[in-house]
C-alpha cells in the first residue's frame, strides 16, 4: 500500500515583509500544496500581520500568529516548534520570509528528511553557494559559520542558516527553556542541544539569494551578541556540561 505524505507545518517569522510575503505564500503552496502555513508576526507596522489575516480567511492552510512587538527570531521559532509539537506535525520546515530561502527546494528538504533528524539547507557544501553579497559578509560569515562548528563540536558545515527541515519527533526532546539564545545565534544554538539529543544532520546545497526588498534585520551588535553566546556553549561544550 502507497504510505500517506508526511504533515508539514512551513513557519515564517516575519517583521515588515508585506512586500514580500503574498508571493511568498504562493509559492510555498505551488511548491508544497499540502502543507500548512505558519505566519508569525511581530506587530509589523507595515501591515503584514493583516494582510495575513485577511488570507488565513480564505485559506484554511494559512493561519498567523501574532506577538505584540519584536521579541526576537528565536522566540518566534521555538513558538513555531510548539505549534508543530502540539498539531502533531511530521516535519516542521523553517525558512526566512524574503525570498532569501528560495521555495524550489522544499519539495527536496522534505524528502532527504526522511532519513535524518535536521535537513539543513546549507550555503557551504558542494553546490552550495550566495548570491548578491559583498566579499565580506561572504568572509564573516563563513568565519562565523567555522567558528560556531569547531566551538561547538557541530557536524553540519552551515550552522547559521535557518532554512531548515525538523523531524517533530526530534523537537519534543528538546528542553526549550534551556535555549537562551533569542536573537541569530539561536541557529547554531539549537543545533548545539539537537546534536545533545542524538540528532542525525543533513545538508542539501542551496543558493542563497540576498532579499530584493525591505530590509535586513540584522546589526552589529546582534551579531557580537550572537559570537558571545557561541563562545559560551562552547566553553560548556568542552568541559562538558
Amino acid at each position: 500500500m502507497p504510505t500517506s505524505s508526511p504533515r508539514v507545518l512551513v513557519s515564517l517569522a516575519t517583521y515588515n515583509e508585506l512586500e514580500n510575503l503574498p508571493r511568498l505564500v504562493d509559492e510555498i503552496q505551488r511548491h508544497l500544496p499540502d502543507a500548512d502555513i505558519l505566519v508569525i508576526d511581530d506587530n509589523s507596522p507595515d501591515g503584514t500581520g493583516h494582510w495575513c489575516d485577511e488570507r488565513a480567511a480564505s485559506d484554511p492552510r494559512v493561519r498567523c500568529l501574532h506577538r505584540a512587538g519584536k521579541l526576537g527570531l528565536g522566540t518566534a521559532t521555538i513558538a513555531a516548534m510548539q505549534a508543530a509539537i502540539e498539531a502533531r506535525y511530521d516535519f516542521l520546515l523553517n525558512m526566512d520570509a524574503d525570498f532569501s530561502h528560495q521555495p524550489q527546494y522544499l519539495p527536496e528538504l522534505v524528502e532527504r528528511a526522511a532519513d535524518v533528524d535536521v535537513m539543513i539547507g546549507s550555503r557551504y557544501v558542494a553546490g552550495g553557494g550566495t548570491e548578491g553579497w559583498p566579499w565580506y559578509r561572504k568572509l564573516m560569515s563563513r568565519g562565523v559559520n567555522t567558528y560556531a562548528r569547531l566551538l561547538l563540536g557541530l557536524p553540519a558545515r552551515d550552522c547559521s542558516g535557518a532554512y531548515r527541515c525538523y523531524r517533530v519527533s526530534l523537537l519534543e526532546q528538546l528542553e526549550f527553556a534551556a535555549i537562551r539564545s533569542r536573537g541569530y545565534a539561536f541557529q547554531e544554538e539549537v543545533l548545539w542541544h539537537m546534536k545533545r539529543a542524538g540528532a542525525r544532520f543533513g545538508e542539501l546545497p542551496i543558493i542563497f539569494i540576498d532579499r530584493q526588498f525591505g530590509s535586513s534585520k540584522i546589526n552589529a551588535r546582534e551579531s557580537a551578541t550572537a559570537l558571545w553566546i557561541i563562545f559560551r556553549l562552547g566553553v560548556k561544550n568542552w568541559v562538558g556540561l
